[in-house]
């Protein structure tokens, strides 16, 4: 696992040749939100998250999450649409009792989740752009990534250009998300609000605002999550990421840290 992360480094640093269409390298990463552009037809986006670590703390217990490659492979099939593969090498888990500072170690890969992106205004994300996306997730992973069931949803992603540094962006999803036990499902539904501003012309910083309602059988629950993030574009084919979100209430995680390569071939 650790070699397919050291593999793509090395491949990202490595030279592409010039692409006849133009169209600018728009990574998923990083970001709260989807954005609703594709690759162009034939080309392959790769986006790992080299580091993630989240913390969520309670009266009852600390957890701390780590997550480690988190891979997701974008294919253009047409002007308008791609697929796309995820998958998370490892993730580990350590969570401390308060009451009795008994510690939890957990580790595993996590799920597969696929999926079809089908631009509807703009595939290279200019102007307004408009996105549908159903996907499903499989259950090839352990605890703590793997959710122990199937999965499935749709995501509807939008921006709009204000201005050469200004977009706003919006992600709306619905999801048939796995219970709490890890058997069966129920509906879950986010809303993702954001505004990007370009700095130069290689960074773009992203502020963003997630809410989500989830009807776990286990109780239910409404987060409410902020988030900033900078892509860093040295190259046309190639972008260096980073991001931090923070939990604005009880049902969120209190912090988030991560950062990311994506290379375009």
């Amino acid at each position: 696992m650790h070699f397919r992360a050291a593999a793509f480094l090395c491949l990202a640093l490595v030279p592409s040749a010039a692409f006849a269409d133009e169209r600018p390298y728009c990574p998923d990463r990083p970001g709260i939100g989807t954005p609703p552009c594709t690759v162009s037809p034939g080309q392959v986006s790769v986006e790992l998250g080299i580091g993630d670590w989240t913390l969520d703390r309670s009266s009852a217990e600390r957890e701390d999450d780590f997550g480690v490659g988190d891979l997701l492979v974008r294919y253009g099939i047409a002007d308008h649409a791609e697929v796309q593969v995820g998958w998370t090498m490892l993730g580990f888990s350590r969570t401390r009792d308060r009451a009795t500072g008994e510690v939890e170690h957990r580790s595993g890969t996590g799920d597969v989740t696929l999926a079809l992106r089908r631009n509807l205004v703009s595939p290279d994300g200019s102007g307004l752009s408009v996105a549908f996306m159903p996907y499903v997730s499989l259950p090839t992973g352990g605890q703590p990534s793997g959710a122990g069931d199937w999965g499935a949803g749709v995501l509807m992603p939008l921006s709009y250009e204000l201005s050469d540094k200004w977009s706003l962006t919006s992600t709306t999803e619905f999801d048939a998300a796995v219970d709490q036990d890890r058997d069966g499902r129920h509906f879950a539904f986010s809303q993702v609000i954001g505004a990007s501003l370009q700095l130069g012309t290689a960074v773009t910083a992203t502020a963003e605002y997630q809410i989500t309602a989830d009807h776990d059988p286990q109780g239910h629950s409404v987060a409410h999550l902020s988030g900033l993030s900078l892509g860093w574009q040295p190259a046309d084919d190639l972008q260096l990421d980073a991001g931090g979100n923070v939990g604005l209430d009880r049902d969120a995680p209190d912090l988030e840290l991560y950062f990311g390569i994506s290379r375009r071939f």
